[in-house]
């Protein structure tokens, strides 16, 4: 009777332990949506900051300007359009930053929890799925392109008289500029996910929380400097498709020849507001991470 009763125990004991073992990934893949909310004030406090500086870089990428002459366009603008536009982005940056850093942690652990593939295979796949998922918000940077084109102040003169006026043409014209989004998106996420502990490891050992919150910002501004030089191109594309209002949707690949014969066919033309954007997405994506990973910590 002894026996069976122990034997009953072990049983019982060996039950509990796996269940408890099953239920630990099921408990990692419900998210407390902590990660939304950290990318997204994460995005707000950097918009809120960098703006006028994006603005600047816009206009270069636009009509390949130098950046004195940007500057002095805006200068032109005067201080009352200074901050034109900025709905837009502070919409679309916000829920695409709080998207790409929520929905990289759900799809993560959906992924590794339903294949067997290599965990570096698993979180660029889950990345790449986080960045296509952002491409659903291509029209609030539609119309913030629209909104930064000196050529149409006249036009329009908010966020939803820009998204009235571009109705009539139907659903396909907020998503114009589609292509360059999605080829932007998910390979910079899969960098910027599969790179950023690695990047954070080579830094000195932070044994403060001062210094840790500074190798967060270097890691980040470090990782935001090199993807906005490598996909610079593509948003330079971008910038020329969705700055027309209605017409012929012309392919990525001809806009950028046309581009490209614009600019003389010169490298160093197609790169020009690079150094800029360099800079910029140090201060930004430093600012982003920083916070991100701050925020993480007090939630």
């Amino acid at each position: 009777m002894m026996d069976s009763e122990a034997h009953e125990k072990r049983k019982s004991d060996l039950v509990l332990t796996t269940a408890k073992h099953d239920y630990k990934p099921y408990a990692v893949t419900v998210g407390s949506g902590k990660h939304y909310i950290c990318g997204y004030f994460a995005a707000f406090t950097n918009i809120a900051i960098t703006f006028p500086i994006q603005k600047v870089l816009f206009r270069q990428q636009l009509y390949g300007v130098r950046t004195r002459d940007a500057v002095r366009q805006l200068q032109t603008d005067g201080i009352r359009n200074l901050y034109r536009g900025i709905l837009p982005p502070l919409m679309q940056k916000t829920t695409t930053l709080a998207l790409m850093f929520g929905l990289y942690e759900d799809f993560s652990s959906l992924l590794l929890r339903h294949t067997n593939s290599p965990e570096v295979v698993t979180r660029s796949v889950a990345a790449i799925l986080a960045g296509t998922t952002e491409a659903l918000l291509t029209p609030f940077e539609r119309v913030q392109t629209l909104l930064q084109d000196y050529k149409h102040h006249d036009r329009f003169t908010n966020t939803f008289q820009a998204f009235k006026v571009l109705r009539p043409y139907g659903i396909r014209e907020y998503y114009r500029g589609l292509v360059p989004i999605l080829l932007r998106n998910g390979p910079s996420n899969a960098l910027f996910f599969g790179l950023r502990s690695p990047i954070k490891q080579c830094l000195p050992e932070a044994k403060t929380y001062s210094a840790n919150l500074i190798n967060d910002f270097i890691c980040g501004g470090l990782l935001g400097a090199m993807l906005g030089f490598l996909f610079f191109p593509i948003n330079v594309v971008k910038a020329r498709m969705q700055s027309q209002i209605g017409g012929e949707f012309i392919s990525f690949g001809k806009v950028l020849m046309i581009i490209w014969t614009e600019r003389d066919g010169k490298l160093t033309h197609l790169f020009r507001g690079a150094h800029l954007n360099y800079h910029r997405s140090i201060l930004s994506w430093g600012i982003i991470n920083a916070t991100y990973e701050l925020l993480l910590k007090v939630l």
